[in-house]
């Protein structure tokens, strides 16, 4: 039951954020606080943004004082009803999710149940859209290099991490079905840009040391979404009629090989920021990735999860899609590349002036 209403009632929205101290989350706040929702005919009239209590809320007040911040937990259906309250006809972004927690359970209590307490809320309040972010993980691995994700690509989802956003997604199509709610996924792969959590300059300094893995001969493909790129997928997502109870990926423009990837940091680096690097990679045998996936299912089945083998078992896999779909039905056009959004990220910490 999608309202072909939809711009008319686009004056002044309440937008609500989840996830929005997070990577995503502080991107969508600044883009919108910049303007770029007004571009795309999405006028935010308030916004309200949830974040983890104890999280910290400095720095959305620092963006701009008038943001509305609630402290609550996906897992708290009481803390959601509160976090709504008065948002009828609002638009909801939820970009809050876990991706490395201590406890395989908490994949399915934040990724899965938080949603769907997420969902059910914003029924009762009566909000219009929810555009929520998924992941390339309940599809899994491509079956072969050649191959690309697309829409219809079967679930076949990695580990517990891709079972639990498979199972949200499943999640926000029942409410779709209902009709009580316009949804929109977003599949979004690896991202990189400002704002990155601390894992994001480890890696950094993984290259630079020399100490960066390479599994196999790293020409595996992977598909990557700078910051930038994915808010734009996920602001058209919020206002295109076409969207309505779609999913969509959204990514750069190609994707690219590890080889790639790690080669256009490490000059970067180098080049632009001044930092000298080893110029070495640790090269592993393809099964090494096998033998790491081993370890991470068994530590799965008993309930644990370690990042360093969860990562470590993706290192030498195809993880690519297609964004056409988006593209011409969306009018996505990702503007930012590898080489341009690796230089933002990078500057984010290597640069001694920000200006």
């Amino acid at each position: 039951l999608c309202s072909s209403q939809h711009h008319k009632n686009a004056r002044e929205k309440m937008i609500l954020i989840t996830g929005a101290n997070g990577w995503l989350g502080l991107n969508l706040v600044q883009a919108l606080i910049g303007g770029a929702g007004e571009i795309r005919g999405l006028k935010v009239g308030k916004l309200r943004c949830l974040i983890l209590p104890g999280s910290g809320s400095e720095r959305l007040k620092n963006l701009e004082q008038s943001i509305e911040i609630v402290e609550g937990d996906l897992r708290s259906p009481r803390d959601l009803s509160n976090f709504m309250k008065g948002a009828e006809d609002g638009l909801l972004l939820h970009a809050a999710g876990i991706i490395h927690p201590k406890r395989v359970r908490e994949f399915y209590e934040i990724n899965r149940d938080g949603t769907r307490n997420l969902l059910q809320q914003a029924v009762s309040a009566g909000l219009k859209r929810v555009v929520v972010v998924s992941s390339n993980s309940p599809c899994g691995c491509n079956p072969h290099p050649d191959h690309r994700f697309d829409e219809i690509s079967p679930y076949h989802p990695y580990m517990n991490y891709g079972r639990s956003k498979m199972e949200m997604e499943q999640e926000v199509m029942k409410i779709a079905e209902e009709g009580a709610l316009e949804t929109v996924l977003i599949r979004a792969p690896w991202f990189y840009g400002p704002e990155q959590p601390p894992r994001q300059k480890l890696f950094f300094e993984m290259i630079r040391n020399g100490k960066v893995p390479i599994v196999g001969d790293g020409e595996n493909l992977r598909s990557m979404a700078y910051t930038g790129n994915l808010v734009q997928g996920v602001l058209l997502a919020a206002v295109s009629e076409k969207a309505c109870n779609q999913i969509y990926w959204i990514a750069d423009e190609r994707p690219y090989s590890m080889n790639e990837i790690i080669d256009t940091i490490e000059r970067l680096l180098e080049e632009e920021f001044g930092q000298a690097c080893a110029h070495k990679r640790i090269r592993l045998p393809g099964f090494v990735s096998g033998a790491a996936e081993l370890v991470d299912t068994g530590l799965q089945f008993l309930g644990l999860y370690h990042q360093k083998f969860h990562v470590l078992s993706e290192m030498n896999k195809t993880i690519a899609c297609d964004v056409s779909l988006a593209r011409s039905e969306l009018g996505y056009e990702p503007e930012v590349s590898l080489e341009e959004g690796m230089r933002r990220s990078l500057a984010e910490i290597y640069s001694p002036d920000p200006t």
